[in-house]
């Protein structure tokens, strides 16, 4: 299939289904009643969507979405980086998957560090260097191979017809590809499919044959086709040329890791999340486990009583999330204890309603420890009423900024989420302790927060965000949006947000999106705020007691898409 005719094809199908189902005056996102398929770009949200017209199931449309976004969202789409999955199956089973990239073999604690034992500023976020193991190809091909219904290669035609005949860039990504022009240039040494003379605008074509390349050897021989022959080789004579650590061997060795979700409640709804090394789901069921100790429904919402309590109970648990999270098969973490109500209850008892509490004072939990940036989500619900979450990254916007010399896609810098020095922030501002350093093949901490929600055992809500350390405390407002606040999902999307994170001991707003009044009564109170641009970029569906399926596409903040039938 031509991409003029896969592109004929998903504005018909946008027609078909947008003309009679736009948003409407109640505030509520895209309707429909059998699917629907959110995500960060109009092409793949359609793609994904024609994927579900013939026949595919949800995770059939997450495989051709996350390729389809490879190509198109490039800031964080991507085939050289990873992520997590969380799903639940039409019959109620729910699982994830772990597709988070690892240090190569040669990764050393210390390899950030400089004679004096400093961290090295820039060194584990751009370059050769700042890359970690891939994930995200083992993991969509693991995903399939369990549980896809449609061919593997038919699933990656539309991201192969996009690269090779090129698409439409829109202003988002215009912007960026201008913004980091030249340190594509720095980094890459070459002119590449991402760098032009002059600047890139709105409605420019962007054509990149050698990502449609790559994207046909994995399309012909599925994980094969990305971690042995010819890209393989690519990719390591990227990282050897450039003095990186990757080599065949870290190639080889890679498998995504099944592991069980974490799952708690929340006023009779239950959350399923990721478990680490995301310390989104953990850090997420704390939250929720502090907010059932206020009543937000009366304080109200946005209110400054409700966002000074929920300020207090994401600084608390941001604590515990900088001191006992890590890679599980590295680490002890002593999940029972940190999500057991009698510790939460205690750790939360200690907020005062009317002064915050200075970071400072504010210590890890103490808990029975048992011997034992920018990123992309995107939301699917099926017909059969399968439901997945995932949530992808390559860490920075287009991560190290290295493209594979040949291949045509980039790879990640999410060495910068290990610890490389214990209490040294990263590009984020988090802080990490022991649990989160260095080691080969170790898997680093992560944010990102994939959820799913049920109530009276059906799907209930599909949820997730990029933005590094700002993605659970997004996560954790939507939830309440819906639960406490009784929003439309898109309503809860569009909802300004604010961050909180233990350190540094600064609370930030979206900025012109709340009362100046309303951060005065905040300082008053003690707290330090500050205005940043927007927070979260939520991919979102909702459903609804009669079936009705709202898709909220966060398009206040970037040019998202939902779409479904």
């Amino acid at each position: 299939m031509t991409a003029r005719l896969v592109l004929i094809t998903l504005s018909f199908l946008m027609v078909c289904c947008h003309a009679p189902q736009s948003i409407n005056k109640s505030n509520k996102g895209l309707l429909g009643n059998q699917c629907m398929v959110v995500s960060a770009h109009e092409l793949a949200s359609e793609a994904g969507k024609q994927i579900l017209s013939q026949g595919g199931n949800a995770f059939d449309a997450a495989v051709t979405v996350h390729f389809v976004l490879a190509v198109v969202y490039p800031q964080a789409g991507n085939i050289g980086g990873g992520g997590f999955a969380i799903f639940r199956e039409s019959n109620g089973t729910s699982g994830s998957l772990d597709f988070r990239e690892k240090a190569p073999l040669q990764a050393t604690k210390n390899m950030y560090l400089n004679d004096d034992g400093n961290v090295i500023p820039g060194k584990s976020l751009m370059g050769h260097l700042a890359v970690g193991v891939p994930g995200s190809v083992d993991g969509l091909f693991t995903l399939h191979k369990k549980y896809g219904s449609l061919p593997w290669s038919q699933l990656l035609q539309p991201a192969v017809d996009l690269a090779e005949n090129g698409h439409t860039i829109n202003e988002s990504l215009a912007k960026e590809l201008n913004r980091f022009h030249d340190d594509f240039l720095e980094v890459n040494k070459r002119q590449t499919a991402y760098t032009k003379d002059g600047v890139w605008k709105k409605g420019d074509t962007l054509i990149n044959t050698n990502l449609a390349k790559t994207l046909t050897a994995i399309q012909a021989q599925g994980r094969d086709g990305f971690y042995m022959g010819w890209v393989a080789q690519k990719l390591i004579n990227e990282s050897t040329n450039g003095h990186g650590l990757i080599t065949m061997t870290d190639l080889n060795l890679y498998k995504s890791k099944w592991r069980k979700p974490l799952t708690g409640f929340y006023k009779k709804h239950q959350i399923i999340t990721m478990a680490p090394p995301s310390a989104g789901g953990v850090t997420l069921l704390q939250m929720l486990q502090g907010s059932e100790q206020f009543d937000f429904q009366k304080s109200g919402h946005n209110t400054a009583a409700t966002i000074h309590q929920m300020i207090e109970i994401e600084r608390r648990a941001y604590a515990d999330r900088a001191t006992y999270l890590g890679d599980p098969d590295f680490v002890k973490i002593p999940l029972d204890s940190l999500l057991s109500r009698a510790y939460n209850s205690q750790k939360f008892s200690s907020i005062n309603t009317s002064q915050a509490t200075p970071s400072s004072s504010i210590k890890k939990g103490q808990v029975e420890v048992i011997e034992s940036m920018e990123t992309t989500h995107f939301s699917i619900l099926d017909t059969q009423g399968n439901a997945v979450a995932i949530t992808t990254t390559l860490n920075s916007y287009f991560g190290s900024k290295v493209i594979v010399e040949g291949a045509g896609f980039f790879l990640n810098n999410e060495m910068d989420d290990f610890s490389a020095q214990s209490g040294v922030p990263n590009q984020f501002g988090l802080i990490s302790t022991e649990v989160n350093s260095i080691q080969p093949e170790k898997r680093m901490l992560s944010s990102m927060t994939p959820t799913i929600v049920e109530k009276d055992g059906q799907v209930k809500m599909i949820i997730g965000t990029p933005g590094g350390s700002t993605i659970i405390t997004s996560v954790y407002q939507t939830i309440l949006n819906i639960i406490d606040h009784n929003m439309t999902m898109q309503e809860a999307v569009n909802a300004p947000k604010f961050h909180s994170q233990w350190l540094p001991d600064k609370v930030y707003f979206e900025k012109e999106k709340f009362a100046k009044s309303l951060l005065d009564s905040l300082t008053k109170l003690g707290h330090q705020t500050q205005l940043r641009a927007a927070i979260g970029k939520l991919e979102c569906i909702l459903v609804y007691d009669d079936g009705t399926i709202e898709g909220a596409a966060d398009v206040t903040r970037n040019e998202s898409a939902a779409a479904g039938f």
